[in-house]
């Protein structure tokens, strides 16, 4: 594909990861503003709505840190999203490769507005079984999971081609 064409669609998929970003902002203005801190709301017998703040990374990795943790996670996730843009540039053209860093680049800026704003991610669905909780997680970390899985589908694709 000729490297204009590459570039145009480069506005395709920034304006895909924005979509994200605004439906993972705007799930979390919802619960900031209906749900006090530590608050539970079963919806499921499986699932909850529920509001907790994250200052670490997945799996609230280094929570416990005393404050640098946030501006390490909005500097890499700056970083991330730079890198992200130029593969959007120069391979979005590859569509099952460029859906998977669209959602991961929508899912890291929206946690990196968490983190800018609040100091925190605001997590809010909690899945569970038999009394044994899932880490709480947002629309953001959904987005990034699933850009995960299309990057390894895409991988293996290329590894079956090869």
């Amino acid at each position: 594909m000729a490297k204009s064409a590459a570039r145009s669609n480069v506005w395709i998929w920034l304006a895909i990861a924005l979509a994200v970003i605004l439906v993972d902002q705007l799930t979390k203005v919802l619960v900031l503003h209906s749900f006090q801190y530590g608050d539970v709301r079963p919806v499921a017998s499986f699932f909850n709505l529920v509001r907790v703040h994250n200052t670490g990374a997945a799996f609230s990795f280094l929570a416990g840190a005393s404050g640098w943790q946030r501006w390490f996670f909005i500097g890499l996730g700056l970083v991330a999203a730079g890198v992200i843009v130029w593969m959007l540039r120069t391979q979005g053209h590859q569509r099952l490769f460029a859906w998977a860093l669209t959602l991961i680049l929508g899912g890291a800026l929206g946690n990196v507005i968490d983190r800018a704003l609040h100091g925190y991610v605001v997590d809010f669905l909690d899945f569970h079984v038999g009394g044994r909780h899932f880490p709480a997680f947002n629309i953001a970390d959904s987005a990034i999971t699933l850009g995960a899985i299309l990057l390894i589908l895409d991988e293996l694709r290329r590894v079956r081609r090869g």
